[in-house]
């Protein structure tokens, strides 16, 4: 049984070929990922000769990665073919070569044992089979490979969900998902360890924007190529209506009495782990420790059942 289908593929393309032309006009929060990732990747003191960019959207990854000491060869790979356009034609510093690939993150064309380092830069939490995507990233990887990437969480616009969802109930009298659903941290490391990733780690940063109005959020996301693309989203136009008791929803139970201004929140996920390597550090089996705990607290150990005597 396959996994579930909750994201229209085809919209999600068609959302990034649509954005592309004007996405370095929206590409904030895209920049700040990027900037947060590679950050990460600065306190890994390794080379990454061949490095992957999955779901690269415009490439912004490639000046902040191309001039890195040691990278040779960097692909983005992208399925919207504007997006991938827009990467080939922007320029970078460094001695790597670049090369980009019009493919979805959900079959990708990469032999086994490609890359050192695979990327991915809020793109994974539009994947149906999240598993899956992990699992080609890290058969593309060479043994001892890292895999570092950021994507959206379960708290990112929060806001919007709510104000959309009650001016739909009062304007219609139902309601359908006009906010995509996100990955959750908790279910974040089982997933790389379900993948097959060793040492894996997941952390989370929310970043807070304000708007003018919960209008001008909107025009990001579509500018940002974020629009709704689940499946069971309503097909025909939104009515004007239900927007705009949505914003003035959004600005009497989340603007800021102080400015005036609407916060949007954005919950970003990193993810971190390693394809496996005989060479990798490994847990102990349990009860195989030398030393015990309470030595090397320099406490008293106290036996089980027992109580701790006062001092």
């Amino acid at each position: 049984m396959g996994s579930p289908i909750v994201f229209d593929r085809k919209a999600v393309r068609a959302h990034r070929d649509r954005a592309a032309r004007h996405f370095a006009d929206h590409d904030f929060l895209f920049r700040e990922a990027a900037e947060r990732l590679v950050e990460r990747l600065d306190d890994v003191n390794r080379t990454f000769p061949r490095v992957l960019d999955m779901g690269a959207r415009t490439g912004l990854l490639a000046p902040l990665i191309a001039q890195r000491k040691g990278v040779e060869l960097l692909v983005h790979c992208d399925l919207s073919c504007a997006m991938m356009r827009a990467a080939r034609a922007r320029s970078c510093d460094g001695d790597a070569d670049r090369a980009v690939v019009v493919a979805d993150e959900e079959y990708l064309p990469f032999a086994e044992g490609s890359f050192d380092l695979v990327v991915s830069c809020l793109s994974l939490h539009w994947t149906n089979d999240l598993p899956g995507a992990l699992i080609q990233a890290r058969r593309a990887l060479k043994p001892d490979g890292l895999f570092l990437v950021t994507l959206l969480g379960g708290e990112t616009l929060i806001e919007l969900r709510q104000a959309l969802l009650d001016a739909e109930l009062a304007e219609t009298g139902g309601a359908g998902p006009r906010v995509s659903p996100f990955a959750d941290l908790r279910d974040a490391a089982a997933l790389l360890q379900r993948a097959g990733f060793a040492l894996p780690v997941a952390d989370s940063d929310t970043i807070t924007v304000e708007y003018e109005n919960a209008l001008d959020l909107m025009r990001d996301l579509r500018g940002m190529g974020e629009s709704n693309a689940v499946v069971e989203r309503r097909k025909d136009f939104s009515r004007r209506s239900t927007i705009l008791r949505a914003a003035a929803i959004y600005e009497d139970r989340f603007g800021k009495e102080s400015t005036g201004r609407m916060p949007a929140t954005f919950q970003m996920l990193t993810l971190t782990a390693w394809a496996p390597a005989a060479n990798q550090p490994k847990p102990l089996r349990p009860g195989s420790a030398t030393t015990r705990l309470a030595q090397a607290l320099d406490a008293v150990e106290v036996k089980t059942g027992d109580r701790a005597r006062p001092s």
